[in-house]
């Protein structure tokens, strides 16, 4: 199998409450990968105040690092937690407006597979988070209408627990038989 030699980068993305943080941290686990935390959560959880336009470019850019901070040596799975297709989203559903440097980055980024998050769990709801109900299911479609835009390979992921979690590792190990 080639895909033990060469770095493979999933992206786990979706709408606010879909399991992303524990499906990538399982799947860390399960391949003994690296789990690449969810910076947008950590960094507007110490903000005293709503988050700004600047907060989320100072998002993107971090993102941007994480991902440039994966490019050394081989032979590794990185599971990010979110990627900057979620953050191009939320520009454009927050300030309808997004960086003129994020189209590039986007593109020029390499992730090998984007699992898409269903919003079929429950809705948990949590400071940081800011649309359930109907939102999440727009946003959903909003990440599947980017991800068909930029023709990035993804695999919608559902149901719970354990089928959520099987369903996200025989997606992977296709990626990984070519």
């Amino acid at each position: 199998m080639n895909g033990d030699k060469k770095q493979i980068r999933i992206a786990v993305t979706g709408p606010e409450s879909t399991g992303k943080t524990t499906l990538a941290k399982q799947l860390a686990e399960f391949y003994n990968g690296l789990y690449i935390t969810e910076f947008a959560r950590e960094y507007v959880e110490t903000l005293p105040r709503h988050y700004t336009y600047n907060d989320v470019e100072t998002i993107a850019l971090k993102q941007l690092e994480q991902y440039h901070s994966t490019k050394s040596g081989s032979g590794k799975m990185f599971f990010f937690d979110t990627w900057l297709i979620i953050t191009k989203v939320w520009f454009n559903w927050v300030f309808q407006r997004t960086p003129d440097w994020l189209e590039d980055q986007i593109l020029e980024c390499k992730i090998d597979l984007f699992l898409l998050c269903r919003p079929d769990l429950p809705w948990e709801a949590d400071p940081v988070r800011e649309n359930g109900g109907e939102n999440r299911l727009k946003l959903f479609e909003q990440y599947r209408n980017e991800l068909n835009h930029y023709g990035f390979k993804y695999v919608e992921i559902g149901g719970s627990g354990n089928v959520r979690l099987q369903s996200a590792i025989s997606a992977i190990d296709s990626l990984r038989q070519y």
